[in-house]
């Protein structure tokens, strides 16, 4: 099973991302889903850079 998943691992995201998106648009329209991933993009490009930059670390040391 683990070899399945390794052999077809972006392929599986790529759907689990696709699915989620899909739903996203079902519940709550386009735009609503479009401000939605507009925040999540800004949320992971901090959350990257906070990791690279070690700021968090060095605060709460």
């Amino acid at each position: 099973m683990t070899e399945l998943i390794k052999a077809y691992f972006w392929p599986l995201i790529g759907g689990i991302v696709g699915l989620l998106l899909a739903v996203l648009f079902i519940i709550f329209g386009f735009f609503k889903m479009l401000f939605v991933l507009i925040f999540m993009a800004i949320g992971i490009t901090a959350g990257y850079y906070i990791q690279k930059t070690g700021i968090l670390k060095n605060v709460f040391k």
